[in-house]
């Protein structure tokens, strides 16, 4: 009976395998044996290697391959694969995927390599690689073979540690990684069973699943907060704590404001001024001052933290500075670019307190129109500190302290809005969620978190001010034999892809919402009035997302291409140094340009460009870090609830099932196209949506539905749900 039943699998196998024998040789070089066939596809069963040799006499006898040696075969002529293009190898980086195959992007190129898994060659996501192309069949995307791994973007890696008496593995986090890494019992550092570690990889034998590995820091015990976040950081090449060189350096840095340098700026201390900040924040990086001018017109300070005064280029807290680039902020903890002496004492614009700054000075009349400028450092000192909470009472209820200043910002600040809106920026308002936790870190409750006018309020003066920096330190096409311009700093961010502009207006329209694709400036408006009228709705999360989705990722170059999403053609970051290097280079820059006392910037092109791209890469970094921490958490707080039915919305559709965000607390989870029993489902990628064949039932996006709380992964930070009904 049990062999009857071996039977019929092979059978039931036996065409997909007659694909992937072909496949094999077709991407060899030399002749193949059942054996090497064998190993290559993995098969370790007696029966099904048996089943490979049936499979090369067949193919041999309608002369699809040919027999050059005793056992040995290579494709006939007919049916080899030829090279792609007039290219045979390319270079590019792994996009790998959950199932071990990967896309590989090359420069210069529209089209991505498919790598088949069993071609894969132990790639890892974000190796750079050498790989042969070969033809596929017509209408297909083109496919290769990685021959070499040419450097690796990772050989450290987070994960749990088994341990057995003979030998241990190192379990990764990370789903993209499809291996375990093999640690002798010699290596593993005082690991015990169940810790989160970070182990490296030593060796990789090309005929071995794993690689071979040594732990080299022990995290702590899995499950722990603290152990968590210090794992994500990990994950993402992020640290946790600054060299004692670079703390040191900090501690030594003058305290005291001198009367000298005093004198060299432009003094603010008895102009009214305050700060607007998160409850939390200890980094008060920006402030703003606010008085009436003989002339009728209303200065407004923008003051930014002088970081640059502290902060000298190729000392030891400029190279980390640089090296982390951006503060990380997670669920429970800030990571800062600079240390706490520096972020939360010297440079940070505490009130009471005498503080340096890089300043944007805007002279407007009642209409927020700008008639003058001015840019320079200069001294203040903050009156009060105003959290968005505080300053939202103020304008909502007229009363507090400074009411009569806070208001006017607010009426100037709403006509800057209203004036950028009309000129094609574009209004994104994400829902932000946050989480109240317990003593240990651990979730108890999820809020919501949206910008109301005293957050708008200092948005719309920071981005005059950055808008403004930018445009004073780009050249003047107007000005006729003007002295060649001094590379700058700008956060560009491209035009949308028209067909994931057509994508999304598809998918608004099932809501009954228009998007007007004749030019940018009625895309951003009809945008614009979807996402405000989707506010509050079930769907505005959703619709929130695919249009940032739709959007182009923003990043600081030195070439300039303006910014849609906020319809500026000059725009730059200038107003966050405690927390973005690319900041202290726009400082550096200006004081250059302005020829300021004690600037001796030797500005270098391609250092510049390094640099952004640097600051770029860093940036994604942290963002990928941030949302992995709310994953964490989310699933975390989910992991109490297993059992538990939530009304939810389909937020994705894959070829391996529907994601589902729970409308009460936004958390997101799968629904696995295995566990959907009442139909065998197919995606259809056009009107994403899952068919069933035999019902026709579709799941599209945007369907509510009713799903219960299946499983939380903790360690792959993912939670699982099942259908209801």
């Amino acid at each position: 009976m049990s062999r009857s039943g071996s039977k019929n699998k092979s059978d039931t196998n036996k065409p997909r395998l007659f694909e992937e024998v072909l496949q094999v040789l077709q991407d060899s070089n030399k002749p193949l044996n059942y054996k090497q066939i064998s190993t290559r596809l993995g098969l370790n069963d007696q029966s099904q290697k048996m089943l490979v040799n049936f499979i090369l006499r067949d193919l041999a006898g309608k002369k699809t391959i040919k027999e050059v040696g005793r056992g040995s075969y290579i494709v006939g002529e007919n049916h080899q694969r030829k090279t792609y293009g007039t290219a045979q190898y390319v270079t590019g980086i792994a996009d790998t995927t959950a199932t071990g195959a990967a896309y590989i992007v090359v420069e210069g190129s529209d089209q991505d390599i498919y790598v088949a898994e069993r071609n894969a060659m132990h790639v890892m996501d974000k190796d750079k690689v050498k790989v042969r192309l070969i033809q596929n069949k017509k209408g297909r995307k083109p496919e290769g073979v990685i021959e070499e791994i040419i450097q690796r973007a990772k050989t450290e890696f987070v994960g749990t540690v088994q341990l057995s008496k003979d030998y241990a593995f190192l379990v990764p986090d990370s789903s993209k990684i499809s291996f375990d890494l093999h640690i002798p019992l010699d290596k593993i550092n005082g690991a015990t069973n169940g810790i989160k570690a970070v182990g490296k990889i030593t060796s990789w034998n090309p005929g071995r699943k794993n690689p071979q590995g040594e732990i080299l820091r022990v995290l702590g015990k899995s499950g722990s907060n603290d152990t968590e976040m210090h794992a994500i950081l990990e994950e993402f090449g992020l640290p946790y704590k600054f060299p004692s060189e670079v703390e040191k350096a900090a501690d030594h840095i003058p305290i005291e404001i001198t009367k000298e340098e005093i004198s060299k700026r432009r003094d603010f201390r008895d102009t009214t001024t305050f700060t607007i900040d998160p409850v939390d924040a200890k980094d008060f990086d920006d402030a703003i001052s606010v008085q009436k001018l003989k002339n009728g017109l209303w200065e407004i300070g923008v003051h930014i933290a002088d970081v640059s005064h502290y902060v000298k280029e190729n000392t030891p807290l400029d190279k980390e500075a640089y090296a982390r680039a951006t503060s990380v902020y997670l669920v429970d903890r800030v990571v800062p670019m600079l240390p706490e002496n520096l972020s939360n004492g010297l440079c940070s614009l505490r009130p009471h307190e005498e503080k340096l700054c890089f300043s944007a000075v805007f002279e407007m009349d009642d209409n927020a129109q700008v008639k003058n400028r001015w840019f320079g450092r200069t001294v203040i000192n903050s009156n009060r500190r105003f959290t968005y909470e505080e300053a939202q009472t103020v304008i909502e209820t007229g009363k507090g302290d400074f009411a009569d200043e806070i208001l006017l910002l607010n009426v100037l600040a709403k006509k800057l809005r209203a004036e950028r809106f009309k000129k094609g920026s574009i209004a994104f308002d994400k829902l932000e969620v946050k989480f109240h936790l317990d003593e240990n870190g651990n979730p108890t409750g999820v809020f919501f978190k949206r910008m109301k006018d005293a957050n708008l309020l200092i948005e719309d003066f920071m981005l005059l001010a950055n808008k403004c920096v930018a445009e004073f330190c780009s050249p003047n096409p107007q000005q006729k034999n003007q002295a060649p311009s001094a590379p700058f700093v700008y956060r560009v961010h491209d035009k949308p892809d028209g067909e994931k502009l057509k994508a999304f207006a598809d998918i608004a329209a099932r809501f009954g919402y228009k998007i007007n694709l004749k030019n940018e400036i009625t895309i951003a408006e009809t945008m614009n009035k979807t996402l405000k009228d989707c506010a509050g709705k079930p769907e505005a999360n959703m619709i929130e997302m695919l249009a940032i989705r739709t959007m182009a990722k923003a990043i600081y170059t030195s070439k300039n291409i303006g910014h849609y999403g906020l319809g500026f053609k000059h725009y730059t970051h200038f107003t966050s140094p405690i927390r973005r290097y690319p900041d202290v280079m726009v400082h550096r820059l200006l004081a250059a340009k302005l020829q300021v006392a004690g600037s001796k910037l030797q500005v270098n092109i391609n250092n510049i460009e390094e640099q952004c791209k640097h600051s770029s890469q860093r940036e994604k970094l942290a963002a990928d870090a941030e949302r992995s921490s709310t994953k964490y958490k989310q699933v975390q707080y989910m992991n109490s609830r297993i059992g538990q039915e939530f009304e939810g919305m389909i937020s994705g559709v894959t070829e391996w099932g529907i994601f589902v965000e729970l409308i009460e607390n936004r958390c997101e989870g799968l629904v696995r196209i295995k566990d959907l029993r009442d139909d065998q489902y197919f995606i259809d990628e056009k009107n994403y949506c899952l068919v069933g064949r035999k019902t026709k039932r579709k799941l599209s996006l945007g369907d509510k539905v009713r799903v219960e709380v299946k499983s939380a992964d903790m360690m792959k930070k993912q939670l699982n749900f099942a259908m209801v009904g």
